[in-house]
């Protein structure tokens, strides 16, 4: 009767799903060892947290697996070029080739990849920062202007009144 108060108490969902604390892991341990009911509740619910995990994944694209390889080798073979790339004669140069191994961003897209200089980094967040202020002002001056049409109304009414 204890073990199943136990097994309900969502002990064993905590502990399967990665999220107890130390105490409730031992907890979960000892209570494996002393009661074999535990230990079959458990192996049930990995079980089913499994064949759920299956049957929501999502198989990746063809050809996922060959496109992380070649972005390895890419990334291997450009870092053992570095490392074997002897150095420049004159400070300039170096700072030269940084310059132009620093001067673009790579930005994937699902199959070719651009080069972004780093100079538009600016102009987007010039354009971004333009953005905010003219929404900004857009809103400043529909409010003013709801509040004049709203005043002039008032007028209206007010000099209707007088007329009578």
């Amino acid at each position: 009767m204890e073990i199943n108060k136990i097994i309900e108490s969502g002990l064993m969902e905590t502990y399967v799903m990665g999220i107890a604390t130390k105490e409730e892991v031992q907890k979960v341990l000892s209570l494996k060892e002393e009661y074999p009911a535990f230990k079959d509740a458990l192996k049930q619910l990995e079980y089913d947290m499994e064949v759920l995990a299956q049957s929501m994944s999502i198989e990746p694209p063809a050809g996922t697996l060959a496109k992380i390889e070649h972005e390895i080798n890419e990334i291997q073979r450009r870092n053992q070029a570095i490392q074997t790339a002897p150095e420049p004669e004159y400070k300039h140069d170096k700072n030269n080739q940084e310059s132009k191994q620093e001067k673009y961003i790579e930005v994937e897209s699902e199959s070719n990849q651009m080069r972004v200089n780093k100079a538009w980094k600016w102009v987007f967040i010039a354009v971004f920062v333009l953005g905010k202020v003219f929404l900004a002002s857009a809103i400043y001056f529909y409010l003013e202007n709801r509040q004049a049409q709203e005043q002039l109304k008032e007028l209206k009414i007010e000099l209707k009144q007088k007329m009578r």
